[in-house]
């Protein structure tokens, strides 16, 4: 089985979203994120394809786009109507490439919630204050299934006060 990785940004909460958008920017992390998932495979719902900067898809990356709508179609990303079709994609794209490719899940809330079991590293990058919002993620710190396993030193930017936490499965996949 292909171990997928969860890379998201939360509030205290592990709110992610608010109104079709994200919380906050912060450019390192942004940096990060690029860095993070270029040459790769990023997994994300349909709201969260329509999120992203002229709803294009992102460089350098498979952009898969996960939706019920069988009639969505969108150049440059490869579209799955459910979570059977998207495992199998993913499996298939991860074996074609001899493990070259790592799958990112990106977003967004209830596809985090839905794939969570196939995930066996989180990055997740917490900004140490409370966001009005509509979309979360499940608390990492609040499952037993779930170890921090690095944390960075805090930053910040403007108002904003954040750090690193890597987290891996220590059982469940």
């Amino acid at each position: 089985m292909t171990a997928w990785t969860m890379i998201f940004a939360v509030d205290l909460d592990w709110n992610i979203g608010y109104d079709g958008d994200m919380l906050f920017k912060i450019h390192a992390d942004l940096r990060r994120f690029r860095r993070m998932t270029q040459s790769n495979l990023i997994i994300m719902g349909r709201k969260t394809f329509e999120s992203l900067p002229e709803q294009r898809p992102l460089p350098n990356r498979v952009n898969i786009v996960v939706t019920r709508d069988r009639a969505y179609r969108r150049e440059g990303v490869t579209v799955v109507h459910d979570l059977d079709a998207l495992k199998s994609l993913v499996d298939g794209l991860v074996a074609d490439s001899g493990g070259d490719l790592r799958p990112f899940l990106i977003g967004g809330g209830e596809l985090a919630r839905q794939c969570l079991p196939w995930c066996a590293h989180a990055l997740i990058t917490k900004v140490f204050r409370r966001f009005d919002a509509d979309t979360l993620i499940p608390n990492l710190d609040e499952d037993p299934d779930w170890a921090t396993v690095w944390t960075s030193r805090r930053y910040s930017q403007e108002d904003l006060v954040y750090q690193y936490v890597n987290y891996e499965r220590v059982s469940g996949v």
